[in-house]
């Protein structure tokens, strides 16, 4: 399956190597990971999926794919700028969302629109925004139960 994995672009070391452990249990276990294609989580997750044989995709903001970070294995230029963020979460299956600012919530929000799942590790709290069910984020604590979760929540829906 594809995951998109969404978080901020400036990140601290600790969450640098979270998004890593989650890109590598991506590869790990065969799925694809789609992604903005830039720096900070976005990098991370690329670089853990590579170090684990997987395979990426980096949606990116500008018109040039040479701007994708160096573990991008497919870069699709938008031109769209933040636009973009409406198109990570639908070429995913699934969403894992890590910490990031408002970049990340409106992609959390594009993951409701479009009805898929989302996992949250170290990621915004939206249950209290009196938002209905079609934006509930499953927390989990590990990047292994991230994708325990995104797996099972697939399974769910066959």
């Amino acid at each position: 399956m594809r995951v998109s994995v969404i978080g901020g672009g400036t990140i601290t070391d600790e969450q640098a190597a979270r998004a890593e452990a989650v890109g590598r249990e991506l590869g790990a276990r065969g799925h694809t990971v789609v992604c903005g294609g830039r720096g900070g989580t976005m990098a991370a997750v690329c670089r853990g999926a590579k170090a684990a044989g997987g395979t990426t995709i980096g949606i990116l903001p500008s018109e040039r794919r040479e701007q994708a970070n160096d573990y991008v294995d497919v870069a699709i230029a938008t031109g769209l700028g933040h636009a973009r963020n409406a198109l990570v979460p639908l070429n995913g299956d699934a969403v894992i969302a890590l910490t990031g600012g408002v970049g990340t919530l409106s992609e959390i929000g594009f993951a409701g629109i479009y009805d898929r799942p989302v996992v949250g590790l170290e990621t915004h709290d939206v249950s209290e925004l009196g938002i209905d069910h079609a934006l509930e984020i499953e927390p989990v604590e590990t990047p292994a139960a991230a994708v325990d979760a995104v797996e099972a929540a697939l399974e769910r829906r066959s």
